[in-house]
Protein backbone atom coordinates (compact mmCIF):
# COMPACT_ATOMS: atom_id res chain seq x y z
CA UNK A 1 0.00 0.00 0.00
CA UNK A 2 0.94 3.10 -0.85
CA UNK A 3 0.68 7.09 -0.03
CA UNK A 4 0.52 10.21 -1.54
CA UNK A 5 1.39 11.84 2.06
CA UNK A 6 4.40 9.90 4.11
CA UNK A 7 5.41 11.29 7.69
CA UNK A 8 8.82 10.30 9.40
CA UNK A 9 9.91 10.62 12.95
CA UNK A 10 12.13 9.07 15.40
CA UNK A 11 8.79 8.89 17.82
CA UNK A 12 5.72 7.70 16.12
CA UNK A 13 1.82 7.91 16.95
CA UNK A 14 1.77 5.02 19.26
CA UNK A 15 4.02 3.28 22.15
CA UNK A 16 3.59 0.24 23.34
CA UNK A 17 4.04 -0.84 27.25
CA UNK A 18 3.93 -3.97 29.36
CA UNK A 19 -0.12 -4.08 30.84
CA UNK A 20 -0.21 -5.52 34.39
CA UNK A 21 -0.75 -9.02 33.11
CA UNK A 22 1.96 -8.66 30.84
CA UNK A 23 0.44 -8.24 27.82
CA UNK A 24 1.61 -5.35 25.46
CA UNK A 25 -0.82 -2.21 25.75
CA UNK A 26 -0.68 0.81 23.16
CA UNK A 27 -0.91 4.22 24.18
CA UNK A 28 -0.67 7.46 21.77
CA UNK A 29 3.34 8.43 21.82
CA UNK A 30 4.63 11.56 23.81
CA UNK A 31 6.20 14.37 22.89
CA UNK A 32 4.68 17.92 20.86
CA UNK A 33 5.65 16.56 17.64
CA UNK A 34 3.70 14.17 17.39
CA UNK A 35 0.49 15.80 18.29
CA UNK A 36 1.17 18.62 16.31
CA UNK A 37 1.41 15.67 13.01
CA UNK A 38 -1.04 13.65 14.67
CA UNK A 39 -3.57 16.33 12.60
CA UNK A 40 -3.61 14.34 9.49
CA UNK A 41 -5.82 11.38 9.71
CA UNK A 42 -3.63 8.10 8.29
CA UNK A 43 -4.89 5.72 6.37
CA UNK A 44 -5.04 5.12 2.60
CA UNK A 45 -3.51 8.65 2.10
CA UNK A 46 -1.23 9.24 4.66
CA UNK A 47 1.50 7.07 5.79
CA UNK A 48 3.96 7.32 9.05
CA UNK A 49 7.25 5.75 9.39
CA UNK A 50 8.77 5.58 12.99
CA UNK A 51 11.42 3.79 15.05
CA UNK A 52 10.71 1.45 17.55
CA UNK A 53 12.17 2.99 20.45
CA UNK A 54 12.14 0.85 23.47
CA UNK A 55 11.71 -3.37 24.04
CA UNK A 56 7.98 -3.03 24.72
CA UNK A 57 7.93 -1.87 21.24
CA UNK A 58 10.30 -4.43 19.30
CA UNK A 59 8.48 -7.08 21.13
CA UNK A 60 5.16 -5.80 19.34
CA UNK A 61 7.02 -5.25 16.30
CA UNK A 62 8.03 -8.72 16.05
CA UNK A 63 5.44 -10.43 17.27
CA UNK A 64 2.95 -8.60 14.54
CA UNK A 65 1.15 -7.06 17.59
CA UNK A 66 1.23 -3.59 15.44
CA UNK A 67 -1.67 -3.38 12.92
CA UNK A 68 -1.46 -0.21 12.70
CA UNK A 69 -3.72 1.62 9.24
CA UNK A 70 -0.71 4.12 7.52
CA UNK A 71 1.86 3.06 10.55
CA UNK A 72 4.97 1.67 10.19
CA UNK A 73 7.15 0.76 12.67
CA UNK A 74 11.11 0.39 12.04
CA UNK A 75 13.07 -2.46 14.29
CA UNK A 76 16.25 -1.20 14.17
CA UNK A 77 18.64 -3.52 16.26
CA UNK A 78 19.04 -1.94 19.18
CA UNK A 79 23.28 -1.66 19.42
CA UNK A 80 22.91 0.42 15.99
CA UNK A 81 19.62 2.31 17.58
CA UNK A 82 21.97 3.45 20.81
CA UNK A 83 24.37 4.17 18.95
CA UNK A 84 22.38 6.45 16.88
CA UNK A 85 19.82 8.01 18.93
CA UNK A 86 22.43 8.32 22.21
CA UNK A 87 25.25 8.42 20.49
CA UNK A 88 24.86 10.65 17.65
CA UNK A 89 21.39 12.08 17.54
CA UNK A 90 21.66 13.33 21.38
CA UNK A 91 24.99 12.77 22.24
CA UNK A 92 26.48 14.94 18.89
CA UNK A 93 23.77 16.70 17.05
CA UNK A 94 22.08 18.15 20.07
CA UNK A 95 24.69 19.18 22.02
CA UNK A 96 25.90 21.29 18.64
CA UNK A 97 22.82 22.40 18.14
CA UNK A 98 22.37 24.28 21.22
CA UNK A 99 26.02 24.96 21.69
CA UNK A 100 26.21 22.97 24.94
CA UNK A 101 30.03 21.27 24.35
CA UNK A 102 32.06 22.27 27.59
CA UNK A 103 35.12 22.57 25.27
CA UNK A 104 37.86 21.98 27.03
CA UNK A 105 36.65 18.61 28.06
CA UNK A 106 34.35 17.78 25.57
CA UNK A 107 33.86 16.34 23.01
CA UNK A 108 36.51 14.05 21.76
CA UNK A 109 36.29 12.26 18.31
CA UNK A 110 37.36 8.65 18.25
CA UNK A 111 36.83 5.65 16.37
CA UNK A 112 33.83 5.28 18.63
CA UNK A 113 32.35 8.33 17.14
CA UNK A 114 33.25 6.70 13.62
CA UNK A 115 31.66 3.50 14.67
CA UNK A 116 27.86 5.67 16.19
CA UNK A 117 28.03 7.82 13.08
CA UNK A 118 28.15 4.22 10.77
CA UNK A 119 24.95 3.35 12.83
CA UNK A 120 23.49 6.50 12.35
CA UNK A 121 23.72 6.14 8.35
CA UNK A 122 22.18 2.62 9.11
CA UNK A 123 19.20 3.65 10.92
CA UNK A 124 19.12 6.49 8.02
CA UNK A 125 19.02 4.70 5.58
CA UNK A 126 16.31 1.85 7.16
CA UNK A 127 14.00 5.03 7.44
CA UNK A 128 14.74 6.31 3.59
CA UNK A 129 14.23 2.43 2.37
CA UNK A 130 11.05 2.53 4.20
CA UNK A 131 9.93 5.71 2.89
CA UNK A 132 10.72 4.62 -0.50
CA UNK A 133 8.84 1.77 -0.66
CA UNK A 134 5.43 3.05 0.33
CA UNK A 135 5.27 6.42 -1.24
CA UNK A 136 3.12 6.84 -4.73
CA UNK A 137 4.61 8.45 -7.82
CA UNK A 138 5.32 12.09 -7.15
CA UNK A 139 3.98 11.80 -3.11
CA UNK A 140 4.93 14.28 -0.46
CA UNK A 141 7.26 13.38 2.38
CA UNK A 142 7.81 15.21 6.05
CA UNK A 143 11.10 14.34 7.45
CA UNK A 144 11.03 15.73 10.93
CA UNK A 145 13.99 16.67 13.30
CA UNK A 146 17.54 16.32 13.56
CA UNK A 147 17.53 12.73 14.16
CA UNK A 148 16.65 12.00 10.62
CA UNK A 149 19.10 14.81 8.97
CA UNK A 150 20.47 12.26 6.66
CA UNK A 151 16.98 10.64 5.38
CA UNK A 152 16.36 13.62 2.77
CA UNK A 153 19.20 13.02 0.71
CA UNK A 154 19.23 9.31 1.51
CA UNK A 155 15.42 8.98 -0.24
CA UNK A 156 16.28 11.13 -2.59
CA UNK A 157 18.76 9.12 -4.36
CA UNK A 158 15.85 6.12 -4.37
CA UNK A 159 13.61 8.40 -5.15
CA UNK A 160 14.04 11.13 -7.17
CA UNK A 161 10.59 11.96 -8.26
CA UNK A 162 9.48 12.81 -4.70
CA UNK A 163 8.79 16.12 -3.00
CA UNK A 164 10.71 16.23 -0.02
CA UNK A 165 10.38 18.32 3.28
CA UNK A 166 12.62 18.57 6.39
CA UNK A 167 11.90 20.66 9.63
CA UNK A 168 14.14 21.06 12.18
CA UNK A 169 12.89 21.64 15.98
CA UNK A 170 16.01 22.58 17.49
CA UNK A 171 18.49 25.48 17.08
CA UNK A 172 20.90 25.50 14.41
CA UNK A 173 24.55 26.46 14.68
CA UNK A 174 26.70 29.23 13.76
CA UNK A 175 29.34 27.89 11.17
CA UNK A 176 32.04 28.37 13.49
CA UNK A 177 30.82 26.11 16.26
CA UNK A 178 29.48 23.71 13.61
CA UNK A 179 32.60 23.52 12.19
CA UNK A 180 33.37 21.46 15.93
CA UNK A 181 31.99 18.78 14.59
CA UNK A 182 34.27 16.34 12.33
CA UNK A 183 34.62 17.24 8.69
CA UNK A 184 32.52 14.27 7.39
CA UNK A 185 29.73 14.27 9.82
CA UNK A 186 29.64 18.32 9.42
CA UNK A 187 29.01 17.62 5.62
CA UNK A 188 27.01 14.91 5.45
CA UNK A 189 24.63 16.09 7.94
CA UNK A 190 24.23 19.60 5.70
CA UNK A 191 24.17 17.83 2.52
CA UNK A 192 21.84 15.16 3.72
CA UNK A 193 19.24 17.76 4.61
CA UNK A 194 20.34 19.39 1.14
CA UNK A 195 18.75 16.23 -0.44
CA UNK A 196 15.36 18.07 0.75
CA UNK A 197 13.34 20.44 -1.75
CA UNK A 198 12.44 22.65 1.20
CA UNK A 199 14.19 23.05 4.95
CA UNK A 200 11.73 24.71 8.00
CA UNK A 201 12.76 25.98 10.90
CA UNK A 202 11.19 28.07 14.06
CA UNK A 203 12.40 31.02 13.49
CA UNK A 204 14.25 33.23 11.33
CA UNK A 205 17.75 32.80 13.50
CA UNK A 206 18.11 29.29 12.93
CA UNK A 207 17.11 29.52 9.28
CA UNK A 208 19.89 31.78 8.91
CA UNK A 209 22.44 29.77 10.70
CA UNK A 210 21.60 26.69 9.04
CA UNK A 211 22.08 28.58 5.51
CA UNK A 212 25.16 30.28 6.64
CA UNK A 213 26.30 26.65 7.38
CA UNK A 214 25.91 25.39 3.91
CA UNK A 215 27.57 28.60 2.42
CA UNK A 216 31.03 28.37 4.29
CA UNK A 217 31.31 25.02 4.74
CA UNK A 218 29.69 23.40 1.46
CA UNK A 219 30.16 26.19 -0.44
CA UNK A 220 26.64 26.75 -1.60
CA UNK A 221 24.91 29.81 -2.59
CA UNK A 222 22.39 31.72 -1.09
CA UNK A 223 20.06 34.02 -2.46
CA UNK A 224 18.17 34.76 1.32
CA UNK A 225 15.26 32.47 0.04
CA UNK A 226 17.19 29.46 -1.16
CA UNK A 227 20.21 27.52 -0.94
CA UNK A 228 21.68 26.57 -4.62
CA UNK A 229 25.02 23.17 -4.42
CA UNK A 230 25.64 20.93 -7.05
CA UNK A 231 22.93 22.46 -9.39
CA UNK A 232 19.77 21.36 -6.64
CA UNK A 233 17.95 24.39 -5.19
CA UNK A 234 16.02 23.85 -1.43
CA UNK A 235 14.37 26.34 -0.34
CA UNK A 236 14.82 27.65 3.49
CA UNK A 237 11.76 28.65 5.40
CA UNK A 238 10.56 29.38 8.65
CA UNK A 239 7.34 27.96 10.60
CA UNK A 240 6.60 28.66 13.97
CA UNK A 241 4.73 25.79 15.45
CA UNK A 242 2.00 27.66 17.75
CA UNK A 243 -0.95 26.21 19.78
CA UNK A 244 -4.79 25.20 19.23
CA UNK A 245 -6.04 26.83 21.51
CA UNK A 246 -9.62 25.36 21.66
CA UNK A 247 -7.77 21.96 22.20
CA UNK A 248 -6.17 22.84 24.82
CA UNK A 249 -8.86 24.38 26.46
CA UNK A 250 -10.71 21.00 26.14
CA UNK A 251 -7.95 19.21 27.32
CA UNK A 252 -7.99 21.58 30.45
CA UNK A 253 -11.44 20.80 31.55
CA UNK A 254 -10.84 17.41 31.65
CA UNK A 255 -11.43 15.59 34.99
CA UNK A 256 -8.04 14.70 35.37
CA UNK A 257 -6.82 18.05 35.28
CA UNK A 258 -9.89 19.73 37.19
CA UNK A 259 -8.95 17.19 39.85
CA UNK A 260 -5.10 18.50 39.80
CA UNK A 261 -6.08 22.04 40.00
CA UNK A 262 -8.09 21.46 43.12
CA UNK A 263 -5.00 20.28 44.72
CA UNK A 264 -2.85 22.76 43.54
CA UNK A 265 -4.93 25.46 44.75
CA UNK A 266 -5.11 24.43 48.33
CA UNK A 267 -1.00 23.89 47.89
CA UNK A 268 -0.28 27.58 46.66
CA UNK A 269 -3.37 29.01 48.71
CA UNK A 270 -3.78 33.04 48.37
CA UNK A 271 0.18 32.92 47.49
CA UNK A 272 1.45 33.92 44.42
CA UNK A 273 2.46 31.54 41.53
CA UNK A 274 5.81 31.11 39.84
CA UNK A 275 5.69 28.44 38.11
CA UNK A 276 8.04 26.40 35.09
CA UNK A 277 7.79 23.25 33.24
CA UNK A 278 10.45 21.60 31.43
CA UNK A 279 12.16 18.18 31.00
CA UNK A 280 15.50 17.68 33.16
CA UNK A 281 17.07 19.00 30.25
CA UNK A 282 20.83 20.58 30.05
CA UNK A 283 19.63 23.39 27.57
CA UNK A 284 16.35 24.14 29.73
CA UNK A 285 19.00 26.36 32.18
CA UNK A 286 16.90 25.05 35.53
CA UNK A 287 19.55 25.33 37.42
CA UNK A 288 19.84 28.69 36.83
CA UNK A 289 16.32 29.30 37.49
CA UNK A 290 16.19 28.66 40.74
CA UNK A 291 19.48 30.71 41.11
CA UNK A 292 17.77 33.52 40.37
CA UNK A 293 14.44 32.63 42.40
CA UNK A 294 17.57 32.06 44.99
CA UNK A 295 18.20 35.58 44.44
CA UNK A 296 14.93 37.08 44.33
CA UNK A 297 14.04 36.18 47.87
CA UNK A 298 17.67 37.92 48.78
CA UNK A 299 17.14 40.77 47.04
CA UNK A 300 13.30 41.66 47.43
CA UNK A 301 12.38 39.68 51.14
CA UNK A 302 9.05 41.46 50.22
CA UNK A 303 7.93 38.12 48.35
CA UNK A 304 9.23 35.93 51.33
CA UNK A 305 6.18 33.66 52.09
CA UNK A 306 4.15 35.21 49.56
CA UNK A 307 4.92 33.51 46.70
CA UNK A 308 5.46 29.74 46.17
CA UNK A 309 7.86 28.28 43.40
CA UNK A 310 6.64 25.30 41.37
CA UNK A 311 9.30 23.40 39.72
CA UNK A 312 8.28 20.78 37.43
CA UNK A 313 11.49 19.65 35.74
CA UNK A 314 10.46 16.05 34.10
CA UNK A 315 12.93 13.28 33.64
CA UNK A 316 14.99 12.93 30.52
CA UNK A 317 17.24 11.20 28.55
CA UNK A 318 19.03 9.41 31.53
CA UNK A 319 21.08 6.91 29.47
CA UNK A 320 23.89 10.03 29.30
CA UNK A 321 25.26 10.64 32.25
CA UNK A 322 25.40 14.74 32.08
CA UNK A 323 21.59 14.07 32.09
CA UNK A 324 21.73 12.40 35.04
CA UNK A 325 23.98 14.47 36.83
CA UNK A 326 22.31 17.76 35.76
CA UNK A 327 19.13 15.93 37.43
CA UNK A 328 20.79 15.36 40.71
CA UNK A 329 22.39 19.16 40.99
CA UNK A 330 18.41 20.34 40.79
CA UNK A 331 17.53 18.05 42.96
CA UNK A 332 20.63 19.30 45.05
CA UNK A 333 19.84 23.23 44.69
CA UNK A 334 15.90 23.02 45.36
CA UNK A 335 16.82 21.47 48.68
CA UNK A 336 19.20 23.89 49.24
CA UNK A 337 17.09 26.96 48.39
CA UNK A 338 14.03 25.12 51.10
CA UNK A 339 16.74 24.88 53.96
CA UNK A 340 17.58 28.31 53.57
CA UNK A 341 14.20 29.78 53.55
CA UNK A 342 11.49 27.72 54.26
CA UNK A 343 9.04 28.41 57.35
CA UNK A 344 7.05 26.75 59.73
CA UNK A 345 3.94 27.19 56.88
CA UNK A 346 5.76 28.21 53.80
CA UNK A 347 8.22 25.61 51.50
CA UNK A 348 9.66 27.91 48.39
CA UNK A 349 10.11 25.38 46.38
CA UNK A 350 7.93 22.56 45.08
CA UNK A 351 9.84 20.63 42.59
CA UNK A 352 8.32 17.25 40.85
CA UNK A 353 10.29 15.07 38.73
CA UNK A 354 7.75 12.50 37.70
CA UNK A 355 5.60 13.55 34.47
CA UNK A 356 2.55 14.44 34.96
CA UNK A 357 1.02 16.49 32.08
CA UNK A 358 -2.27 17.23 33.68
CA UNK A 359 -0.83 18.60 36.62
CA UNK A 360 1.50 21.07 34.17
CA UNK A 361 -1.55 21.81 32.75
CA UNK A 362 -3.36 22.66 36.10
CA UNK A 363 -0.76 24.62 37.04
CA UNK A 364 -0.65 27.05 33.51
CA UNK A 365 -4.20 27.78 34.90
CA UNK A 366 -3.05 29.19 38.05
CA UNK A 367 0.25 30.50 37.63
CA UNK A 368 1.09 34.36 37.90
CA UNK A 369 4.32 34.20 36.66
CA UNK A 370 5.83 31.51 34.33
CA UNK A 371 9.58 31.21 33.91
CA UNK A 372 11.18 29.88 30.54
CA UNK A 373 14.83 30.36 30.37
CA UNK A 374 16.38 28.02 28.44
CA UNK A 375 20.68 28.53 27.11
CA UNK A 376 18.92 27.83 23.41
CA UNK A 377 15.22 26.65 22.45
CA UNK A 378 14.36 25.49 19.00
CA UNK A 379 10.77 27.03 19.95
CA UNK A 380 9.37 26.25 23.55
CA UNK A 381 5.84 25.23 23.80
CA UNK A 382 5.12 25.69 27.09
CA UNK A 383 5.79 29.81 26.59
CA UNK A 384 2.68 29.32 24.08
CA UNK A 385 0.48 26.95 26.35
CA UNK A 386 0.97 28.98 29.51
CA UNK A 387 -1.07 31.95 28.59
CA UNK A 388 -3.32 30.40 26.35
CA UNK A 389 -4.71 28.52 29.74
CA UNK A 390 -4.08 31.31 32.37
CA UNK A 391 -7.47 32.10 34.45
CA UNK A 392 -6.80 35.72 34.88
CA UNK A 393 -3.49 36.96 32.93
CA UNK A 394 0.20 36.07 33.64
CA UNK A 395 3.91 37.26 33.37
CA UNK A 396 5.97 35.55 31.08
CA UNK A 397 9.64 35.76 31.51
CA UNK A 398 11.01 34.31 28.41
CA UNK A 399 15.15 33.88 27.28
CA UNK A 400 15.36 35.62 24.62
CA UNK A 401 17.69 32.14 22.97
CA UNK A 402 13.93 30.28 23.13
CA UNK A 403 12.89 30.67 19.24
CA UNK A 404 9.51 31.59 21.09
CA UNK A 405 10.86 35.14 21.61
CA UNK A 406 10.29 36.01 17.71
CA UNK A 407 6.79 35.83 18.34
CA UNK A 408 6.46 36.49 21.83
CA UNK A 409 8.94 38.95 22.93
CA UNK A 410 7.32 42.11 22.78
CA UNK A 411 5.03 41.00 25.93
CA UNK A 412 7.14 39.01 27.61
CA UNK A 413 10.12 39.76 30.12
CA UNK A 414 12.85 39.19 28.18
CA UNK A 415 16.25 37.79 30.04
CA UNK A 416 19.64 36.61 29.07
CA UNK A 417 19.72 33.23 30.04
CA UNK A 418 23.19 33.10 31.79
CA UNK A 419 22.16 36.34 33.85
CA UNK A 420 21.07 34.71 36.99
CA UNK A 421 20.59 38.65 38.56
CA UNK A 422 18.96 39.71 35.70
CA UNK A 423 16.73 36.98 35.73
CA UNK A 424 16.11 37.41 39.53
CA UNK A 425 15.08 41.21 38.56
CA UNK A 426 12.47 40.02 35.40
CA UNK A 427 11.11 38.09 38.27
CA UNK A 428 10.22 40.64 40.57
CA UNK A 429 8.93 42.56 37.65
CA UNK A 430 6.58 40.07 36.30
CA UNK A 431 5.67 39.40 40.22
CA UNK A 432 4.44 43.09 40.43
CA UNK A 433 3.02 43.88 37.37
CA UNK A 434 -0.10 45.58 36.81
CA UNK A 435 -0.71 44.91 33.18
CA UNK A 436 -0.89 41.09 33.09
CA UNK A 437 -4.47 40.77 31.54
CA UNK A 438 -3.30 43.03 28.10
CA UNK A 439 0.08 41.37 28.12
CA UNK A 440 -1.77 37.90 28.15
CA UNK A 441 -4.12 38.58 25.85
CA UNK A 442 -1.64 39.56 23.24
CA UNK A 443 0.63 36.76 24.18
CA UNK A 444 -2.35 34.47 23.44
CA UNK A 445 -2.64 36.16 19.88
CA UNK A 446 1.23 35.63 18.93
CA UNK A 447 0.60 31.74 20.39
CA UNK A 448 -2.38 30.94 18.59
CA UNK A 449 -1.16 32.17 15.43
CA UNK A 450 0.35 29.20 13.63
CA UNK A 451 -1.23 26.45 15.13
CA UNK A 452 -0.27 22.38 14.40
CA UNK A 453 -2.89 21.62 11.76
CA UNK A 454 -1.72 25.56 10.06
CA UNK A 455 1.76 24.66 10.71
CA UNK A 456 1.57 21.35 8.69
CA UNK A 457 -0.15 22.82 6.13
CA UNK A 458 2.58 25.39 5.71
CA UNK A 459 5.39 22.78 4.95
CA UNK A 460 2.88 21.69 2.88
CA UNK A 461 2.42 24.61 0.92
CA UNK A 462 6.59 24.93 0.40
CA UNK A 463 6.56 21.94 -0.99
CA UNK A 464 4.04 23.01 -3.52
CA UNK A 465 5.76 26.29 -4.44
Amino acid sequence: MTASVLLASNRGPVSWFEGPTGGLQVRRGGGGLVSALGTLELGDEVHWVCAALTDADRRAVRTRVVDLPGVTVLDVDEVTFERAYNGVANGLLWFTAHLLWSTPTAPTFDDRTRREWDSFSTYSRAFAEALAVHASPGATVLVQDYHLSLVPRLLRARRPDLRIGHFSHTPWAPPEYFRLLPDGIADGVLRGLLGADSVGFHSPRWADAFARCCVEILGASYDGSALTLDGRRTSVDVHPLGVDADELRVRAAEPDVQTRLAVLREQVGDRQLLLRVDRTELSKNIVRGLKAYRELLHRFPEHRERVVHLAFAYPSRHDLPEYREYTGAVQRLARELNEEFATDTWLPVHLEVKDDYARSLAAMTLADVVLVNPLRDGMNLVAKEAPVLSERGLSLVLSREAGAADELGEWAHLVGPLDVSATAEALHEALISTNRAERTAELVKAATALPPAAWLQSQLAALRR
